[in-house]
């Protein structure tokens, strides 16, 4: 469990007068199929690209509201991270960015039989976006309408 006492003192602060938003209404539909027979994506917050793809702009106020696609038969050890928020420590994610990008497991739980298949295309996005606007109203469509194209039973959402 996180300690938030170790945190510098301006993220403590930041994050005891955030206005957190709350969601009523979380979309959600019952699997359709055998987990096994499935295709799986994943969804995550890393801030990971692809050598080569536009960073996340570090710099974007609230937060940036794009996303990348991660191809399937990536190296993720070779993804890089640009996930902004210092609170908490990178090292892990550094380490093994399968932490935020779990694909060489999926790969493995396709080869156990417990998932049918891995999706073509995975999703990073921006963690610590404070602004999520832009994000909902505009961005996550485009991503949802990119995974029912690649027609994805599931979406694993790792949040980093």
């Amino acid at each position: 469990m996180a300690d938030v006492s170790k945190l510098p003192m301006s993220t403590r602060a930041f994050m005891k007068l955030y206005r957190w938003r709350q969601l009523k209404d979380v979309a959600c539909t019952p699997l359709r199929k055998p987990l096994s027979e499935s295709r799986v994506a994943l969804v995550t917050s890393g801030g990971l690209v692809v050598p080569g793809q536009v960073p996340f702009d570090m710099d974007f106020r609230g937060g940036d509201p794009s996303y990348r696609v991660i191809p399937a038969d990536v190296d993720v050890q070779s993804l890089e991270e640009y996930h902004r928020s210092e609170a908490f420590d990178h090292s892990g994610i550094e380490a093994d960015k399968n932490m935020a990008m779990p694909l060489d497991r999926l790969h493995e739980l396709v080869a156990e039989g417990v998932i049918g298949e891995v999706a073509p295309r995975h999703l990073s996005f921006m963690g610590s976006v404070t602004a999520p606007g832009r994000l909902t109203r505009d961005t996550a469509p485009k991503a949802a309408h990119l995974l029912v194209e690649d027609e994805v039973d599931v979406a694993l959402l790792v949040p980093v």
